[in-house]
């Protein structure tokens, strides 16, 4: 299974990456082996913010509904677009292609309570 090194996570299986204050979310390789095939991502086009723990949309699979969950507060900056006509990107490149939302992090403090690669990995007891 792919943990990269350079992002962070939560217990709810989304990952965050952070470049300066700006971080990319989406939701892990384990997350999405365990949805199975990703047929609709739903996001409000209008979301301006997100909150820590809050849910802030959905992932559709084939035989299940998930919430996403804020890894942290953030002023939303972009949507990817390009998972309106290809939600199977979060398939094929979860930590690529597959990205769901980009933000601009409110309170860095927060990026203190996300897993660390290795706490994710031992999560999911490998």
């Amino acid at each position: 299974m792919n943990i990269p090194a350079n992002l962070l996570y939560t217990k709810d299986h989304e990952w965050i990456k952070i470049e300066g204050t700006t971080g990319t979310i989406g939701i892990t390789d384990f997350a999405q082996g365990e949805l199975g095939d990703i047929v609709y991502i739903d996001i409000n086009p209008d979301l301006n913010e997100i909150t820590e723990g809050q849910s802030f949309g959905t992932i559709e699979a084939v035989k299940t509904v998930s919430d996403l969950y804020a890894p942290v507060d953030g002023k939303v900056i972009e949507l990817n677009k390009n998972l309106n006509d290809n939600p199977q990107l979060v398939n094929s490149d979860p930590y690529g292609d597959g990205w769901i939302i980009k933000i601009e992090v409110l309170n860095s403090a927060q990026l203190n309570d996300l897993l660390s690669p290795e706490a994710y990995q031992s999560q999911l007891g490998q």
